[in-house]
């Protein structure tokens, strides 16, 4: 099983990966850990991330990025309407209302929401995962900013299931930086301590979220959040940009917001700027060539400059603390550490005004860029029963109050409770209980919509079904379950109707004086619905026979209709589309390789013609080649630009045709020497063996006559044979067919091999002592003097392999062989 976190940002994503050595932040296919957040539509695939982000100024129209902040929002949603003019590409409505991305994909406009745009970035980010790991990736945990509300939590969600992925956990990106930070701490308090209080700070490029988190040995609590969904590293940019489309205006007269491919590239370079603006305190130069009708700009500016300009940004630094450490009811003294994390992090005036704003050293011993990635790897790791993780709780906290409204039949009106106050302990669930005679609808809200980075409060309607009345025409009791789930998502998970049967002779009915109310709402943490069988005892004088209630529990179907929530058959379509898109990039990937190769080998056969091939190509061939090799590259330019696959398949079958043989007449020239020295010292080895055993030497005179006459052939065919084709072969030109293969010469010497060796290698037989002399046999000198070897034996024998004895065997009777 995959261990996998996800960080999603609205720049840049970071994949984290939990193998056995730890967590790891993998690289991409260019070797980076940082992947843009960028997708590009072209007439034939798509391309996403590193690909896509350099298309954003040659395709400005339909290279998308910045889309994380659409999540969940209508079309007609104020905060949309306001950006649109600040975009290159367009946006449009989907048939549910809510936001598109209108673009030209496969040379056909096209509208993909932006589950789908999510989805595509997210499979590329579990391609990368699947490198790393080379295992299919299906779970993982993704993160979201803290201050996402429902619908764009729910809306991730889909995005994941698009993509194929099974999503354990969105994680709000502070709570991943606070696991990342306290798992690997050795030194927190125990649990029945006082907690050690950290602040997190997230400066990215769209977005600024705090948390205050409590620590205990094994735990972490989230206590508060509090965010500037508005303010982040984009901010500095848009000052920046605007700064030098005035300058470029006064200088050279360039109205830059005219032409969105400038303006892109502006806000690159600007970018760029930025950053070293934050590492050097000097006049930085900004050039940009051909930037506005042929024209060369430049301009410069410092970091003293820079700070005076976004002075009105930088004031917003502090609000969120403030609210911070109000939620939270703390004191600064109260703050162990403040750990910054985030992009925007590492500007020093930004820096400068938390850390002053604490009164304490900030600290960042966390990576500023993968804290969050390596922070949902973890979670993944402590949720998958494929890694052991030491054990960690994390409890986060819901970052708006949530209350249900209903109609009350009791006060003729609509009635609300909230169930989920601010910073309420999540995932959470509690169970309400209602008396009502007919189905009923719930309408979950956020009550504070001035707090909320969202136009509208609405969570969702909830209807629960099939409420009937009990048999005696009384209010049913039901029993409605609401949730904070694990994503952060709410909920009404389940409702469950209490029937009252009848009861028992001379018992009392149930609860009658809850049952006397027509509708009474109670809040109570999760209970099982057998723990909720009976509320209250009634203050009855006990009579001679306990009373007892029959009661039946029957589960209630619920209706759910969140905010702007994808239809299960759009979802399905959405997932259709996807693999077929996959599948289209796949094709189009493999197009491109086949044509590649065409390239690389017109390339790469005309240097070898007049380098080292050159030998061994007639200059009447080399001309057909090299004239073969320049139409292709002209056609490859041409006509040849955007073909089929197997147009380019079949095209360097052509090539190969003609250059394939010049290649394997220099193979051959290159290999034989070594085929033919290979088989001249096998030759020479056999040949001196024959030569001992003619000479009688001890080592081979085991051998059989006609064996070694058979080896003797053998070895004289074989040099013949190879003196021949040396011959053949030196006579002719290297630009001929060879008279003889580097296979031939090497299959040659196996047969030589294969017959020669099991015949000089045969072991000598080991020759038995007679039984007489083994028995009188013994050990050391008889009478001071070497005892002489049996007859007819050797002083030494012959061990089990059949090597020759380590003495020299000693024969009292010359005339008897000892074969």
């Amino acid at each position: 099983m995959s261990v996998v976190g996800f960080d999603v940002g609205f720049l840049n994503c970071y994949v984290a990966v939990a193998r056995a050595g730890g967590i790891e932040t993998v690289a991409n296919e260019y070797s980076d850990r940082c992947t843009p957040a960028c997708v590009s539509f072209g007439p034939r695939n798509r391309s996403i991330g590193a690909a896509a982000k350099s298309q954003v100024v040659t395709n400005c129209k339909n290279t998308v990025q910045g889309f994380k902040r659409f999540h969940g929002r209508a079309f007609s949603d104020p905060y949309i309407q306001s950006l649109k003019s600040s975009l290159v590409y367009d946006l449009a409505q989907m048939p549910s209302g809510t936001t598109g991305i209108k673009v030209m994909y496969m040379e056909e406009e096209k509208v993909f929401s932006i589950e789908q745009v999510t989805a595509m970035l997210l499979t590329k980010m579990k391609e990368t995962a699947e490198h790393a790991l080379k295992k299919p990736v299906a779970d993982c945990v993704v993160s979201v900013p803290c201050y996402y509300t429902d619908a764009e939590r729910r809306s991730v969600v889909d995005a994941a299931q698009i993509a194929g992925l099974n999503c354990l956990r969105l994680m709000n990106e502070t709570t991943a930086v606070a696991l990342a930070y306290g798992i690997y701490k050795q030194d927190l308090p125990a649990p029945e301590e006082k907690p050690r209080i950290v602040v997190f700070v997230d400066i990215g490029h769209s977005g600024y979220q705090t948390s205050v988190c409590a620590f205990n040995k094994g735990k972490l609590k989230i206590l508060a959040t509090a965010c500037d969904p508005e303010l982040g590293g984009k901010d500095f940019d848009e000052m920046l940009v605007r700064h030098f489309c005035e300058e470029f205006g006064k200088k050279y007269k360039l109205d830059v917001k005219t032409k969105p491919r400038a303006l892109v590239r502006l806000y690159q370079e600007c970018e760029k700027l930025k950053k070293l603006m934050s590492a050097n305190s000097s006049d930085l130069p900004l050039n940009i060539e051909c930037f506005m009708n042929d024209i060369d700009v430049s301009g410069k500016l410092n970091r003293g400059q820079f700070e005076e300009m976004c002075a009105d940004v930088l004031a917003r630094v502090e609000a969120p603390l403030h609210n911070l450490m109000e939620q939270a009811k703390l004191k600064k003294e109260d703050i162990y550490a403040v750990e910054i994390v985030g992009g925007a992090s590492r500007i020093p005036s930004v820096k400068e005004r938390i850390s002053k704003f604490f009164g304490k050293e900030l600290s960042t011993t966390l990576n500023a860029d993968e804290a969050v990635a390596r922070g949902c790897a973890l979670q993944c790791a402590i949720l998958s029963p494929a890694f052991k993780v030491r054990e960690f709780s994390i409890t986060d906290a819901v970052a708006y109050p949530i209350s249900l409204k209903w109609n009350s039949a009791a006060e003729e009106g609509l009635s609300d409770c909230e169930v989920f106050p601010k910073n309420h302990a999540a995932p959470f669930s509690k169970v309400l209980t209602f008396y009502r005679r007919e189905p009923f609808s719930l309408e979950a809200y956020y009550n504070t919509p001035r707090e909320l980075p969202y136009p509208d409060p609405t969570i969702g309607q909830f209807v629960i079904q099939k409420v009937v009345p009990q048999a005696s025409g009384e209010s049913s009791k039901v029993k409605v379950k609401v949730r904070v789930n694990i994503h952060g998502i709410f909920s009404v998970s389940s409702a469950s109707l209490v029937e009252v049967q009848k009861t028992e002779e001379g018992e009392e009915p149930m609860d009658t004086e809850q049952q006397a109310t027509p509708e009474k709402e109670e809040e109570k943490e999760e209970t099982s619905p057998e723990e909720s069988k009976t509320e209250k005892k009634s203050d009855q004088p006990p009579q001679a026979k306990k009373p007892k209630v029959k009661t039946k529990v029957l589960e209630l179907p619920i209706e759910n209709s969140p905010q702007w929530e994808l239809a299960i058959d759009m979802l399905n379509l959405f997932v259709e589309n996807e693999g077929k898109m996959i599948m289209q990039d796949k094709l189009e990937k493999e197009r491109n390789d086949a044509k590649n190769y065409v390239e690389e080998y017109v390339y790469d056969m005309r240097d070898k013609l007049h380098g080292r091939l050159e030998k061994f190509v007639s200059e009447a061939d080399r001309d057909i080649l090299s004239f073969q090799l320049e139409d292709t590259e002209n056609w490859l330019y041409e006509d040849g630009e955007d073909q089929p696959k197997q147009q380019y398949i079949d095209k360097l079958a052509e090539l190969k045709k003609l250059g394939q043989p010049i290649q394997e007449r220099y193979m051959e020239s290159e290999e034989r020497p070594r085929a033919f020295d290979d088989m001249g010292k096998q030759i020479q080895m056999y040949m001196k063996i024959v030569e001992a055993y003619k000479t009688k030497e001890e080592q081979y005179d085991h051998l059989d006559q006609e064996d070694i006459n058979k080896v003797d052939k053998m070895v004289n065919d074989a040099m013949i044979w190879m003196n021949s084709k040396m011959n053949q072969q030196s006579k002719l030109s290297l630009t001929v067919e060879p008279a003889v293969r580097v296979r031939e010469i090497q299959d040659k010497t196996k047969e030589l091999y294969s017959t020669c060796n099991p015949i000089v290698t045969k072991p000598k037989p080991k020759v038995e002592l007679p039984k007489d002399d083994k028995a009188g046999e013994q050990n050391g000198p008889v009478n001071g003097q070497e005892k002489a070897p049996a007859e007819g034996t050797e002083k030494g024998t012959a061990d089990s392999t059949g090597n020759p004895p380590s003495t020299e065997s000693t024969n009292p009777r010359p005339d008897m062989d000892l074969d």
